[in-house]
C-alpha cells in the first residue's frame, strides 16, 4: 500500500504534487511560483496567504501611514541627533524611518554616555581607595570594628538585663 501511495505522490521540489490518480500529467509541470497572483503582495500577517480574500474582508492587512506627527520627546530627540538645528524647524509632519533612525543614534548615544560615566566612576573608586590605603583603613578593619562595637552593645544590654 505504501509503495502504491509514494508512487502517487510524485514530489518535486518547485512543482504541485500529482495526488489524485485522474489528475491532468501538466498540473505536475507547473512550478508553485504560478500559483500566486501576480502583481498582488504576499502577507504574512494576519487573513489569508498571498492576498486571496477581497479587499474589504475583515481580514484586511493595516499599513503603517506614510507622515508621523512626531511628539515633544521625538522632537528632543530629533534636535539631540543633530536631524534639525531649531525646534521651528521640525516640520509637523516626518516619516517614520526618520524618527526610528533618530531613535537608534540617540540609543547609541546614551550608551556612549554611560560607558564613559561607568571609565570616570572606575577611576573614582581607584583615587578612593588609593586615599584610603594611605590612612590604614581597609574594609576588613571596618568590618572588625563595626563586630566589636556590636559585641560591646550586646554585652550591655545582657548587663542591664541581668539587674
Amino acid at each position: 500500500m505504501l509503495a502504491t501511495v509514494g508512487s502517487l505522490l510524485r514530489l518535486r521540489l518547485g512543482r504541485i504534487p500529482c495526488c489524485a490518480p485522474g489528475a491532468p500529467p501538466e498540473a505536475e509541470r507547473r512550478p508553485v511560483a504560478s500559483l500566486w497572483p501576480r502583481g498582488r503582495p504576499r502577507y504574512s500577517s494576519g487573513g489569508s496567504p498571498g492576498g486571496s480574500e477581497p479587499p474589504g474582508s475583515a481580514g484586511k492587512v493595516h499599513r503603517v501611514p506614510a507622515e508621523h506627527k512626531p511628539s515633544q520627546f521625538d522632537k528632543r530627540i530629533l534636535l539631540w541627533t543633530g536631524r534639525f538645528k531649531a525646534m521651528e524647524d521640525i516640520p509637523p509632519r516626518i516619516p517614520p524611518e526618520m524618527i526610528d533612525a533618530a531613535r537608534n543614534k540617540a540609543r547609541v548615544k546614551a550608551c556612549y554616555i554611560m560607558i564613559g560615566l561607568t571609565i570616570i566612576a572606575c577611576f573614582a573608586v581607584i583615587a578612593s581607595a588609593k586615599r584610603a590605603a594611605e590612612r590604614h583603613e581597609s574594609l576588613t578593619s571596618w568590618n572588625l570594628a563595626k563586630k566589636a562595637k556590636w559585641r560591646e552593645e550586646a554585652a550591655l544590654a545582657a548587663q542591664a538585663k541581668a539587674k
